[in-house]
C-alpha cells in the first residue's frame, strides 16, 4: 500500500502556483528571518571578542562603547524587523492556507457531485465527507510544512554552512554530513511509517462511514430496540481505530531515540574542534562562541522539519484517499459538442435499446414510443427493469446500444444537467435538505418569485397544513424531512415538481408508503399535475394506475402487455395476475 507523492504532490502544486506571487514574497521574507537569526549571533561574537580585548587592556572604553552602541542600534533593528517579519508571515499565510483549502474542497467536491450515480451508489457518504473535510486540512498541513518547516531549515542550514565555512572548511563539513545523517534517518522512518498512516486513514473512513449509517437509520435502531448490538457494533470499529493509532504512534520511539544519539554526536565534534583551535590559539573565544551558537541555529529548524516530515507525510496520506478520486471519471461523458436540451412537446422513444449492469442484461432490443402529453403506467414485478427505464432517460446510465429520443433527439447529443433539468419527478421519498419548507421547493427552480412558490404550495394542498405550523413556510423540516409526515413530505415533492414546470414528468412509486386516505388526497393532486404534461407513472400499487391512458407491463426487460386498465384486466397474464393478488386474490 504506496502513497501516489508525484500525483498527489501534483495537485498540490496546481492549486499552489495560482498564487505564485504570494508563496515567492513568502519565501524570500523567510530568508531574511533566518538570515537574521545568524546576524543575532555574530552581533554576539562581537561583543565576547570585544569585551575581551577590553578586558585584555588591548581596547579603550570609548572604542567599546561605541562598538556596543552599534551593535545595540543593529540589534534594535533586527528585533523590529523580527516582529514585524514574524506578523506578515503569519499574515500571509493564514491567507494562502485560507484560499488553497477554499479550492481543494471546491475542486474535489465539484468533481465528486459530477461523478456517475453508480458512483454514489457504490461509496459511503460519511466516508466521502471525511476524505473532503480531511483533504483540506490536509492542505494547510502541507503549506505549513513547507513554510514553518521545510523552507526555515534550508535556508538556516544553507547561511550556517557559509557562516562556518568563512571560519574553516571543517566545521562546514560537519555542519552537513550531521543535517544530512539526520534528514536522512528522519526519511527512512517516516517511509517506513506511510503504510501505516493510510491504514490509520482507512480505519477512520470506515468508523465516520459506520457512525454515519447509525445516525442515518436511527429510526430503525429504535423501533427494535438494538442500541446495545449497536454499541457493540461501534466498539469493534472504534477499536480498529485505536490498534492503528498506536502502531502508527509508536514509529516515534525509534525517530527521537535515533536523533537524539545523531545531534550528540554532531556537537561533540564541532566543539571538540572549536575547543582545539582555541587551544592552539587559531581562534577567538568569541569565535568559538559563534561556532557553537550558530551551529545550534539548526536544532530548531532540524526539529521543526522533522515534524514537517510526519506532517508531510500525514498530508500525503491524507491526499491519497481524496485524490484518488481525481482519477475517476464519470461513466457518462458528455460528448465534446454536446448541446442544451430545451424540450417543448415531451415525446419520448425508446429505440432498439440494449443495456446490461455490470454483467446482467436488463434490456435487449427494446421499444417503447410514448406520445406528447400522455399518462403512461410502468408496472410489472421487482426486477422487471421499471427504474431502470427512468435512470437511463435521465441519463444515470448510458445505454449499450440504440437511442433515447426526446421530441425526436437523441440524448446523447446533449448535456446531461440539461437533460436532467428539463425533466420533473416525483419520487417514492421525498429525501429533505435540512432547510425550509419554502426553500426545500424553490430548490427546483431557485429563480421563481415567492408566489409561484407560494402557488405551488397551494396547487399541493400544502398550504393548510402549514399554517398550523409556529414558522409555517420557514419551519425547518430537520435533516432527511424528518420533521414532516410522509403525506407532508410528498407534498412538498408534488409543489417541487409544479414549480419546475417542467413537460415530461415521472412519478415513481410516489404514493406507495402512504396510508390509504392521504394516497386519495394526493392522488387527486398528482392528477391535476399531470395535465397536459408526458407523464411516466411506475407503479406497484395497481389502483394508482387505473386512469393511466396506457399501460406498460414489464418482466424481465421485455414488454409482456400493454393496453388501458380494463382491456388488461380482461386478458389472461401478468398484469391480472398481479390485479387478482391486490384487489385480494391471494386471501384463501
Amino acid at each position: 500500500m504506496k502513497i501516489d507523492f508525484k500525483y498527489n504532490f501534483g495537485i498540490y502544486w496546481s492549486l499552489l502556483i495560482r498564487y505564485k506571487l504570494l508563496f515567492i514574497v513568502l519565501l524570500i521574507l523567510i530568508l531574511f528571518l533566518e538570515a537574521q537569526r545568524t546576524a543575532n549571533r555574530y552581533l554576539f561574537k562581537e561583543i565576547i571578542d570585544g569585551g575581551t580585548e577590553y578586558a585584555g587592556g588591548l581596547l579603550p572604553l570609548t572604542q567599546f562603547m561605541h562598538i556596543l552602541m552599534i551593535i545595540l542600534a543593529v540589534y534594535l533593528g533586527l528585533m523590529l524587523f523580527n516582529s514585524v517579519g514574524h506578523w506578515l508571515r503569519i499574515h500571509m499565510v493564514n491567507h494562502l492556507d485560507s484560499r488553497l483549502m477554499m479550492d481543494l474542497k471546491r475542486k474535489f467536491f465539484n468533481h465528486i457531485i459530477h461523478l456517475s450515480y453508480d458512483f454514489h451508489t457504490t461509496h459511503k457518504t460519511g466516508s466521502l465527507i471525511s476524505r473532503v473535510i480531511r483533504g483540506g486540512n490536509a492542505i494547510e498541513r502541507m503549506t505549513d510544512v513547507i513554510v514553518f518547516n521545510f523552507a526555515p531549515l534550508l535556508f538556516q542550514f544553507l547561511i550556517v554552512t557559509l557562516a562556518l565555512l568563512y571560519i574553516g572548511i571543517i566545521p562546514a563539513l560537519i555542519s552537513i554530513i550531521f543535517v544530512m545523517l539526520f534528514i536522512g534517518y528522519s526519511l527512512i522512518i517516516n517511509n517506513l511509517q506511510q503504510e501505516s498512516n493510510i491504514l490509520v486513514n482507512r480505519a477512520e473512513d470506515v468508523e465516520k462511514a459506520n457512525i454515519s449509517d447509525v445516525f442515518t437509520n436511527i429510526d430503525s435502531i429504535k423501533y427494535f430496540g438494538k442500541e446495545k448490538r449497536i454499541k457493540k457494533i461501534y466498539k469493534n470499529f472504534a477499536d480498529k481505530t485505536k490498534k492503528a493509532l498506536l502502531k502508527n504512534w509508536n514509529y516515534f520511539r525509534w525517530l527521537d531515540g535515533g536523533q537524539g544519539i545523531l545531534i550528540g554526536l554532531g556537537t561533540l565534534a564541532l566543539v571538540w574542534y572549536s575547543v582545539v583551535k582555541f587551544l592552539n590559539a587559531e581562534i577567538t573565544i568569541g569565535t568559538l562562541v559563534f561556532i557553537y551558537t550558530v551551529f545550534n541555529n539548526l536544532m530548531g529548524p532540524l526539529f521543526g522539519f522533522v515534524h514537517g516530515i510526519r506532517n508531510y507525510y500525514r498530508a500525503m496520506a491524507d491526499f491519497q484517499d481524496l485524490f484518488m478520486y481525481g482519477k475517476i471519471e464519470n461513466e457518462v461523458k458528455d460528448a465534446p459538442d454536446a448541446r442544451t436540451l430545451k424540450i417543448k412537446k415531451g415525446t419520448i422513444e425508446f429505440n432498439n435499446i440494449n443495456f446490461k449492469y455490470k454483467k446482467r442484461k436488463i434490456f435487449t432490443n427494446f421499444n417503447l414510443k410514448i406520445p406528447k402529453d400522455k399518462k403512461i403506467a410502468l408496472v410489472g414485478p421487482s426486477g422487471s427493469g421499471k427504474t431502470t427505464l427512468v435512470r437511463l432517460l435521465y441519463r444515470f446510465y448510458d445505454v449499450d446500444s440504440g437511442k433515447i429520443l426526446i421530441d425526436g433527439k437523441d440524448l446523447g447529443d446533449f448535456k446531461q444537467e440539461s437533460l436532467r433539468s428539463e425533466l420533473s419527478i416525483v419520487p417514492q421519498e421525498c429525501v429533505l435538505f435540512d432547510d425550509t419548507i419554502y426553500n426545500n421547493i424553490a430548490f427546483s427552480n431557485p429563480k421563481a418569485s415567492r408566489k409561484d412558490v407560494l402557488k405551488a404550495m397551494k396547487f399541493a394542498q400544502l398550504w393548510k397544513i402549514i399554517q398550523e405550523f409556529p414558522k409555517k413556510e420557514n419551519t425547518i423540516v430537520g435533516e432527511r424531512g424528518v420533521k414532516l409526515s410522509g403525506g407532508e413530505k410528498q407534498r412538498v415533492s408534488i409543489a417541487r415538481a409544479i414549480l419546475a414546470d417542467k413537460k415530461v414528468l415521472v412519478l415513481d412509486e410516489a404514493t406507495s408508503s402512504l396510508d390509504s386516505e392521504t394516497e386519495h388526497e394526493i392522488q387527486n393532486d398528482l392528477q391535476r399535475l399531470m395535465k397536459d404534461r408526458t407523464s411516466i407513472i411506475i407503479a406497484h400499487r395497481l389502483s394508482t394506475i387505473m386512469m393511466a391512458d396506457e399501460i406498460i407491463v414489464l418482466d424481465k426487460g421485455k414488454i409482456v402487455q400493454q393496453g388501458k386498465h380494463k382491456q388488461l384486466i380482461e386478458q389472461k397474464g401478468l398484469y391480472k395476475r398481479l390485479w387478482n393478488l391486490q384487489k385480494g386474490g391471494y386471501i384463501r
